[in-house]
């Protein structure tokens, strides 16, 4: 019947309105088998890192219509993270190989939404890279940068929240083919490693700017062909207002917007009109398809160290909580990451 374990959980309470605190959250110790039932078609897998991202803040309240479920409250939370096969039920995935995907914020999860695991088939970079730059960052920032922008040499490309786990690699794409980056983020160290460590042409503080228009026009004198949009609110009636004739915006995220009660209004949407401008939502699902392309892109520049990657790695899954609360106040430098065990 298997080897019977204690499990810890991170839970959700109830939904949160407003800020997330850490107390909106509780670990929990359960206790499970390590067997699945063979006519299951379960996966047993042992949960290496979890990924903490943004998008997760609006599954913590009450939705209807969106397009992901809000989490269920006194159940684990549920995110993209790196395992391990421990037992299968499935015929495509064996004992002790490594995966990435859908599963549950606790030490081990029964996932049966197989269709959302992918098997890591390299192991020469670190591991928690398949909860970044090789996983839902890596081919959300592809997708939504070269598949939906379709950007050329010598282009004008601005990116939010360029830091995080998407942004860094945006800005480190759009430099491989020759555009002229600049980022924004919200510390001084921040914006250091935008210009030193990715490369990018610019970078500023948003926090410093009285006029995010007039910051635009100062770094964009002549606009911006490409916006890559993680932040909404007043970022984006500032970047309308300075895009280029035929611009591009790819709408990735809102992390201005999550946690308020009433979303902040844009003003400046006339800009589509006058300038033409394509401005397009996207999910990181969409590009799945693309996955194997993707790293067959990505990884010979990864080895090769032209495009890098910064992680921060919270360790133990007592310290999720408090690691998923730091992305809305920037408490994290680069990729938000928990090690919870080690392979």
């Amino acid at each position: 019947m298997g080897e019977e374990i204690s499990n810890k959980q991170i839970l959700l309470k109830d939904y949160v309105n407003g800020f997330p605190k850490e107390s909106d959250m509780e670990l929990k110790i359960c206790n499970m088998k390590l067997k699945v039932p063979e006519d299951s078609n379960s996966v047993l897998v042992k949960n290496l890192y979890l990924s903490c991202d943004p998008y997760m803040r609006p599954r913590m309240k009450k939705t209807e219509g969106s397009y992901t479920d809000s989490f269920t409250p006194g159940s684990p939370i549920v995110g993209f993270g790196v395992a391990k096969v421990v037992d299968s039920a499935h015929p495509k995935f064996k004992k002790d190989e490594l995966v990435w995907g859908i599963t549950g914020w606790e030490e081990y999860s029964v996932i049966k939404a197989h269709e959302t695991l992918f098997k890591i088939h390299n192991t020469d970079v670190p591991l928690s890279y398949y909860t970044g730059i090789l996983g839902m960052p890596g081919i959300t920032a592809y997708g939504g940068f070269y598949e939906l922008c379709s950007p050329k040499k010598g282009e004008t490309v601005y990116v939010s929240a360029a830091s995080g786990a998407v942004g860094q690699l945006v800005g480190q794409f759009a430099k491989l083919i020759g555009c002229y980056v600049v980022g924004s983020a919200g510390s001084k160290e921040k914006v250091d490693l935008l210009k030193n460590k990715f490369g990018f042409d610019e970078a500023f503080n948003y926090k410093e700017e009285q006029d995010l228009s007039a910051a635009l026009k100062r770094y964009f004198p002549d606009g911006i062909d490409i916006y890559f949009e993680n932040v909404g609110g007043k970022m984006l009636d500032a970047v309308l207002l300075n895009m280029r004739v035929h611009g591009r915006i790819a709408v990735c995220g809102m992390i201005s917007q999550y946690n308020l009660e009433q979303n902040e209004g844009v003003h400046n949407l006339f800009c589509l009109i006058s300038k033409r401008l394509r401005m397009q939502g996207f999910l990181a699902v969409d590009y799945f398809p693309l996955y194997k392309k993707f790293v067959e892109m990505v990884t010979p520049h990864i080895k090769e160290g032209k495009v890098t990657y910064v992680e921060d790695i919270a360790e133990g899954i007592e310290s999720a909580p408090g690691a998923l609360v730091g992305l809305f106040s920037g408490r994290n430098v680069g990729k938000q990451v928990v090690l919870v065990a080690r392979e």
